[in-house]
């Protein structure tokens, strides 16, 4: 290999631009519907049990094929995958946002996810490989990428807010058009072609686990549902049998979908169980600090918006300019320690709420404190998954590292959901008023989130692996964390 071949990209930081876009859009498309769900009823028709299915469809189908998207990345080339992944995308979003009946917009909401699944570990595979060779320049990267990714999730509540009050809710489909235009033009100019991999697609093994995670994901959405417990537990262990059957099929093929070896890189395994955690904290945190400011504090949805804005704006900045400092300094390790620490503390003074609070009083700090955390966490986490894996292997280590996010984020939000639920239904037959009964589910389900945020903390500092010149920063980090335990502790 010549010395020019590790010259950096001149495009890179294009292409990162670009890239963060996609993520960004990705993430939009699974909260921006959120609020235009009522226009949606009343438009399409759908009952109650229909409804969620506009928002399950696109989770569904994006987490289950997250694998085989990862594993197409690296046969095909990131890029081309990538393009076909947004075109899918974009011609989805044009026929839900034309959509004149509920099977239409399901069917063209669940195309969006199968789109996304292709778009999201080619994006990450490729800001890798852009930056790799520069871990100051891939830190400053992640801190861009993470920041898109908060910015999708809450963006997606603010601007359906706005779009649904003064457009229309197709608009909320139909606004992925002209950016996947955009995107699309400029693919093949920004980005890097990438390696392409001789190999097969492992057909079995595609349909096994994309058919496991889908039914996974299904059952634990659904779980809440009334007379769901039977069903719940049926599609849990087929899923379950799947998942076996899958791991048998990846032991004897030549060309296996997921090749076991890569789970033999340096932190990879741990990587994906801590970042499957810290979405079982995060999207819980984020979901029912939106309820208590609508249903307790009487926030409208644009007004919600404006107050998730803080956390949101935090999280940017705090990722792209303070989080590679502080990464580059103590070591992903102890950020990813220090990170789910503060997340913890956060959800336990969310937890402290009180039905007459304020936003000043009792949501802002909390909020900040979140924004901190998850600053300090997410690329941790995501740089202990990816970076010792194979470059041939990048674009299923990015698959992996979305994957486990989404079935982590799935789980621990229906989870919560249930933890709430149960604790509202006791309170309120008992006599205790609604609101009050709410206020309580809620906290309960923010105490949950703290224990699974400092749960994951615990596995990072006694999993991960680091070298010997960075054991004193996580020793100091350990003790922080104790700290910080301790702390939240005393809160409660």
């Amino acid at each position: 290999m010549t010395t020019s071949s590790y010259l950096p990209d001149p495009r890179r930081w294009w292409a990162l631009f670009l890239l963060c876009t996609a993520q960004f859009l990705v993430i939009l498309d699974t909260s921006i519907v959120g609020i235009a769900l009522p226009a949606l009823q009343r438009a399409l028709g759908f009952d109650a049990a229909g409804l969620q299915w506009i928002f399950n469809a696109y989770v569904v189908a994006f987490g289950g094929l997250l694998l085989l998207g990862g594993r197409l990345a690296d046969l095909f080339g990131p890029r081309r995958l990538f393009g076909i992944g947004f075109g899918i995308l974009t011609a989805a979003s044009l026929v839900a946002g034309i959509a004149t009946t509920g099977t239409a917009l399901l069917i063209a909401r669940a195309i969006q996810g199968a789109g996304a699944a292709m778009i999201a570990p080619a994006a990450l595979s490729m800001v890798m490989a852009l930056f790799a060779a520069r871990p100051a320049e891939l830190r400053k990267a992640l801190g861009f990428w993470g920041a898109s990714a908060a910015a999708g999730g809450t963006a997606g509540v603010f601007l359906g807010g706005v779009i649904t009050e003064w457009l229309s809710w197709r608009w909320t489909f139909l606004i992925n058009v002209p950016v996947g235009i955009l995107v699309l033009v400029a693919t093949n100019a920004w980005l890097p072609r990438g390696q392409r991999q001789r190999g097969s697609v492992d057909l079995a093994g595609s349909a096994t686990v994309t058919s496991a995670l889908g039914l996974a994901v299904y059952a634990i959405v659904t779980a809440n549902e009334p007379a769901s417990g039977l069903r719940t537990s049926i599609l849990l262990a087929i899923s379950g049998v799947l998942f076996i059957t899958f791991a048998t099929l990846q032991r004897i093929r030549n060309a296996p979908l997921v090749p076991l070896s890569i789970f033999r890189a340096p932190n990879l395994t741990v990587g994906n169980i801590v970042m499957a955690l810290l979405g079982a904290a995060w999207i819980p945190m984020w979901f029912f600090l939106n309820m208590y400011l609508q249903e307790v504090l009487g926030y409208g949805a644009f007004d919600s918006g404006l107050a998730l804005l803080p956390m949101t704006l935090a999280i940017m900045v705090l990722m792209m300019m303070a989080t590679e400092r502080v990464v580059g300094r103590i070591g992903p390790k102890s950020a990813l320690v220090v990170g789910l620490g503060v997340l913890g503390v956060a959800l336990v003074l969310f937890a402290r709420m009180p039905v007459g609070g304020t936003f000043a009083a009792d949501v802002l700090v909390p909020s900040l404190l979140g924004a901190i955390g998850m600053s300090l966490a997410y690329i941790p986490a995501m740089i202990t998954s990816t970076a010792t894996a194979r470059p041939e292997d990048g674009g299923l280590a990015s698959g992996l590292i979305n994957t486990t996010y989404q079935v982590g984020s799935a789980i621990g939000l229906a989870a919560m959901v249930a933890v709430a639920g149960s604790k509202t239904s006791s309170l309120m037959a008992s006599g205790v008023d609604a609101t009050s009964a709410m206020n309580d589910g809620f906290s309960s389900a923010f105490v949950g989130a703290a224990i699974i945020a400092f749960v994951a903390a615990g596995v990072a500092m006694a999993a991960i692996r680091v070298p010997r010149a960075s054991r004193q920063h996580t020793a100091l980090a350990a003790m922080l964390f104790l700290g910080i335990v301790l702390s939240a502790c005393h809160a409660l």
